[in-house]
């Protein structure tokens, strides 16, 4: 299992997160998505190592920006 973390600009309520988990989840390989709104961090967990200009695009389609990874 692979875990990669990123920040997330923009998200303001429970709906902002909801979106962001949503359209992450989606991504193909991602399985489990916790974004902490407090802090704007993202936890991706996979099976494998995702693109993480996937999780990007991902981001950007739910409205919001990814301001870094780690």
């Amino acid at each position: 299992m692979t875990t990669a973390t990123y920040t997330v600009n923009g998200m303001t309520c429970g709906h902002c997160v909801s979106s962001v988990s949503e359209e992450v989840g989606q991504v193909p390989g991602v399985t489990g998505v916790d974004v902490d709104l407090a802090t704007g961090a993202m936890t991706v967990t996979s099976d494998a190592p995702v693109d993480a200009a996937a999780i990007a695009a991902a981001v950007k389609e739910a409205g919001y920006e990814v301001a870094a990874t780690s």
